[in-house]
């Protein structure tokens, strides 16, 4: 179980990278449109997409990916936390 936990951990800290590039890759001009760009949209915006729903950008800056980050970082705690209980 606890090795289950431990992917599971991993996998959404390496989520939160793919996001945290994925925002990086906005500030860059037709990166987005790359292979990668695409790939990462792919598996980023549906997460995204909610967020942006609740929080809209505040002029030309959208906080939402900020939030997304925090919520993925908490349910990571909690399934580290859960390993700790089992």
């Amino acid at each position: 179980m606890d090795l289950i936990l431990f992917l599971l951990a991993q996998l959404v800290q390496i989520y939160s990278f793919a996001l945290i590039i994925y925002i990086f890759m906005s500030w860059v001009p037709n990166v987005k449109e790359s292979t990668v760009g695409q790939f990462l949209g792919r598996i980023c915006e549906p997460y995204l997409e909610p967020f942006r729903k609740i929080i809209p950008p505040i002029g030309m800056i959208d906080i939402s990916p900020i939030v997304a980050i925090f919520v993925l970082n908490i349910a990571m705690r909690g399934i580290i936390s859960l390993g700790h209980y089992i």
